[in-house]
C-alpha cells in the first residue's frame, strides 16, 4: 500500500472530522509515519492540494455520485480526484488502483468497490465534471462569498489575480536570529543540506527557501539560530523599530514570532511584555524564547483590550498584531478559505478597534504604536486605522505598508505605524 497516499488521506480525514487545520494535522501524521523525503513531499502536495481545492473537488465528485458518502470514503475520493484532475504527472491508473487498495484498509471492501466505480467513471468521462468557464469560485478553489468580497474590494480583474496567487505553493521563509548567527552562516548550512535558498529582499534577517528537506532535521532551527516566519511578517518588528533598553508591549503575542524578533532587534536588552489570553499559548512563547536564547520577554496573561489599563502611558513601543480573518495567508493555510464565514469576518472590526483603543493608552508621549494584520481587506486594515486617527488627534500616521500576494510575492499583510505626539 502506498504510504504517502495513505498518510495524505488520513490527514485530509483528520482535518475534516476533527476540525484541525491541515498544516497541524499533517505535521502530526508526518511525525508518526516513516516516509523518505520524496514521499514526504508527495504527501504534503496531496494534502495541501486536496484541502485547497475543497468544495471544488466535492463539486466534481458530485457529478459521478448521487448519494451521501461517509467521511472516510469522501477523504479517499477527494485525494484520488485531486490526482486525476490536478496532478498531470500522476498516471490515472496509479491514482485509481492505490485509492482502491487504501479504501479496503481504511474503510471497507465494499467502500473500495464504490471508490473503484466512481474513479473509473471520472477517468472515462472527465469532461462530465468540467467547471463552468464563468464560475470563478469553482475554477480558483474559493467559496463564492469570498469571491464576492474580493471583487467588491479590488474589482474583478484583481480579484482573479489574488485568487490565482492564493493557489501558488509558498516558499519556506526563515528569520535568522542575529543573536546566534548571521544570514550567511544559515545560508551556508542550508546549502549543505541540498536546499535552494536566497536572501529576502524585504527583511535583512530573512531567507527564502525554494527547496528544502524535512525541517525536523535542520539543526539551526533546533538550536534557535533561526525561526520559521514569512518575510512580510518580519516587517512588523522592523517598522516598530525597537531599540535597546526600551519597554515594548506585544498585545497579541502568541506564539511569539514577532515578540522574539523584537527582542533580537533590541539585542536582548530591555523589557518586552508578550500578552495573550490563553496560558497554553504563553507556554509556546516561553518555549520559543528559550530556544532562541532570549531573556527579556515576560509572558503575561492579559486580554489585549485591557492593555492600556494595565500599563498606562508606560511603553516606548506597542505592537498590535490584531486577531484577523487571515485572508492574506490563504496560500500558506490552505483550509482557511473553507473554515471562515462572512459572519465571523463581519464581527472582527469591533474587536480590532477595541484592542487598538486600549493599546494606544499604553503608549508614552513620543512613543510608537504599530497595527498589523495578515489580511487584505479594508474593513480590517485601512478603515480601522483611519477611524482611530480621526478619533485620536494626538496620534499621527508615520508609515503604512500594504502587501499583496499577487504583487509582492509574500503573504498578504498590512502595517501602520502611528506616533503619539501628545
Amino acid at each position: 500500500m502506498d504510504k504517502a497516499r495513505f498518510a495524505a488521506i488520513k490527514t485530509v480525514y483528520a482535518a475534516e472530522t476533527e476540525g484541525a487545520y491541515a498544516n497541524v494535522a499533517l505535521a502530526q501524521i508526518l511525525r508518526s509515519e516513516k516516509l523518505n523525503d520524496l514521499d514526504r513531499r508527495f504527501c504534503t502536495e496531496l494534502v495541501y492540494g486536496t484541502v485547497r481545492a475543497g468544495a471544488s473537488l466535492d463539486w466534481k465528485i458530485s457529478r459521478y455520485v448521487s448519494r451521501e458518502v461517509d467521511a472516510k470514503t469522501k477523504a479517499v475520493l477527494r485525494v484520488g480526484f485531486y490526482q486525476i484532475f490536478f496532478m498531470d504527472r500522476v498516471p490515472n491508473s496509479a491514482a485509481v488502483n492505490e485509492s482502491v487498495e487504501i479504501a479496503k484498509s481504511f474503510v471497507s471492501v465494499g467502500a473500495s468497490k464504490f471508490v473503484n466505480g466512481v474513479m473509473r467513471a471520472a477517468v472515462r468521462n472527465p469532461h462530465k465534471s468540467d467547471f463552468p468557464a464563468d464560475d470563478l469560485a469553482l475554477n480558483t478553489f474559493h467559496p463564492a462569498w469570498l469571491i464576492k468580497l474580493f471583487v467588491e474590494e479590488f474589482g474583478a480583474e484583481t480579484a482573479e489575480k489574488i485568487c490565482a496567487a492564493n493557489n501558488v505553493e509558498p516558499p519556506l521563509c526563515l528569520r535568522v536570529n542575529f543573536l546566534k548567527a548571521t544570514r550567511a552562516e544559515i545560508l551556508a548550512e542550508l546549502v549543505k543540506t541540498g536546499a535552494v535558498a536566497e536572501e529576502s529582499r524585504l527583511a535583512p534577517e530573512g531567507i527564502i527557501c525554494r527547496k528544502h528537506g524535512a525541517l525536523d532535521k535542520f539543526r539551526p532551527l533546533k538550536t534557535g539560530a533561526c525561526q520559521v516566519q514569512d518575510e512580510s511578517s518580519m516587517l512588523a518588528a522592523r517598522i516598530l523599530d525597537p531599540r535597546e533598553n526600551e519597554f515594548v508591549i506585544d498585545c497579541c503575542a502568541a506564539p511569539g514570532g514577532k515578540a522574539t524578533h523584537i527582542a533580537e532587534l533590541m539585542k536582548n536588552r530591555g523589557r518586552i511584555i508578550a500578552a495573550d489570553i490563553y496560558e497554553t499559548k504563553l507556554e509556546h512563547i516561553r518555549q520559543n524564547a528559550a530556544r532562541l536564547g532570549i531573556k527579556i520577554i515576560e509572558p503575561v496573561l492579559l486580554d489585549a483590550r485591557e492593555t492600556g489599563d494595565k500599563f498606562p502611558a508606560q511603553a516606548d513601543k506597542v505592537l498590535v498584531d490584531a486577531p484577523c480573518s487571515g485572508l492574506g495567508v490563504l496560500r500558506r493555510k490552505a483550509d482557511i478559505r473553507w473554515k471562515k464565514t462572512p459572519d465571523e469576518i463581519a464581527e472582527l472590526p469591533k474587536l480590532q478597534r477595541e484592542i487598538l483603543e486600549s493599546a494606544a493608552k499604553a503608549v508614552k508621549i513620543g512613543g510608537a504604536l504599530v497595527y498589523s494584520t495578515c489580511t487584505i481587506i479594508r474593513r480590517e486594515n485601512e478603515d480601522i486605522v483611519k477611524n482611530f486617527l480621526t478619533a485620536h488627534k494626538n496620534f499621527t500616521l508615520a508609515e503604512k505598508k500594504n502587501l499583496l500576494p499577487h504583487v509582492d510575492g509574500t503573504d498578504g499583510f498590512f502595517l501602520a505605524k502611528m506616533i503619539r505626539e501628545a
